[in-house]
């Protein structure tokens, strides 16, 4: 999962990448640090083509300012660069799973 360190280079991805997933954390929030490695397990292993990418909002908080997110954990997904799922604190990653499910296969195995 690689950090984002600047807006600009969140907007590239957004545009760049088909599939697209952000998790919002901070060192502070401990639900993140035991979520992050779960999630990553999940997505790698049933959607290989998403690109996962961690904002540390106590790091870089513009970039957090700027795309709305004032709650930690925060789970954007884009396909295409629109945003089709976004949870907030708690959020059950298997119900994260199964809703990308439908745009992941329209997007990549039709």
């Amino acid at each position: 999962m690689q950090d984002i360190t600047s807006l600009e280079m969140l907007d590239r991805l957004k545009r760049e990448e088909d599939a697209l997933l952000v998790l919002f954390g901070g060192r502070e929030c401990n639900v993140c640090h035991s979520i992050k490695p779960k999630l990553i397990e999940l997505v790698e292993a049933r959607y290989p083509k998403i690109k996962m990418v961690y904002v540390d909002c106590h790091e870089v908080t513009d970039i957090c300012a700027q795309e709305g997110v004032f709650t930690l954990p925060t789970l954007q997904v884009f396909f295409t660069g629109q945003r089709f799922i976004e949870e907030v604190r708690s959020f059950s990653l298997q119900k994260v799973v199964q809703e990308i499910e439908r745009p992941y296969q329209l997007l990549f195995e039709s």
